[in-house]
C-alpha cells in the first residue's frame, strides 16, 4: 500500500512533539491571508460551522457552511470552492463518506476539490484512514487557527 509522505515541521528544541501546541499560536498579523479564497465547510454543529465561518472569513475567506454530506454534494458544483473542509464524524453520512463520493466525480463536478478532514479523531489511525479516503490532509481538534489557515492556503494551491 503506497502512503503519501508527510512532512511534518516541528522546533529543534522540542523533539518529541509532533504537532504545534496552543502555546506557539501564531498572532493573526502573521498569519498567512486567503482572502477571496472560497471555502466549502461541512459539519453537523452549528457552533462549530458558526465558528469556523467567523474564523475564515476574519482571514479574509468567503465560507459557506452546511450541516450534511447531502448539503455538501448539492454545493459543491456550483461553489467549485478552492478547499473542502469537512469533518468526520456527522450522522447518516461521515466525512469518509463525503470524501469517498466527491473524489468519484468529475473534475468539472469538484472530484478534484483540495480537502482537509477536521476531526477529533486525532489517532496515527485516524489520519491515515482519513488520507486513505481521499483527504490531502488532517487536522485535529481542538484546531489552532493560523495552522488551519496555513494549511488551506497552501492545500488551495494559490500563492498570494
Amino acid at each position: 500500500m503506497n502512503l503519501p509522505l508527510m512532512i511534518v515541521h516541528r522546533p529543534l528544541d522540542t523533539p518529541d512533539r509532533v504537532h504545534p501546541t496552543a502555546s506557539q499560536e501564531v498572532p493573526l498579523d502573521d498569519a498567512p491571508s486567503i482572502e477571496g479564497f472560497n471555502i466549502l465547510v461541512v459539519d453537523d454543529e452549528a457552533d462549530t460551522r458558526e465558528l469556523l465561518i467567523t474564523l475564515l472569513e476574519q482571514y479574509g475567506a468567503r465560507v459557506t457552511a452546511v450541516a450534511s454530506v447531502a448539503e455538501a454534494l448539492e454545493r459543491l458544483e456550483q461553489l467549485q470552492p478552492d478547499v473542502l473542509l469537512s469533518d468526520i464524524g456527522m450522522p447518516d453520512e461521515d466525512g469518509y463518506s463525503l470524501i469517498r463520493r466527491v473524489r468519484g466525480l468529475s473534475r468539472e463536478q469538484g472530484g478534484q476539490t483540495p480537502a482537509i478532514a477536521l476531526t477529533a479523531y486525532a489517532r496515527t489511525e485516524d489520519r491515515i484512514r482519513a488520507l486513505e479516503a481521499g483527504f490531502q490532509t488532517h487536522i485535529a481538534k481542538p484546531l489552532e487557527p493560523a495552522e488551519l489557515v496555513a494549511v488551506i492556503k497552501s492545500f488551495a494551491g494559490r500563492d498570494r
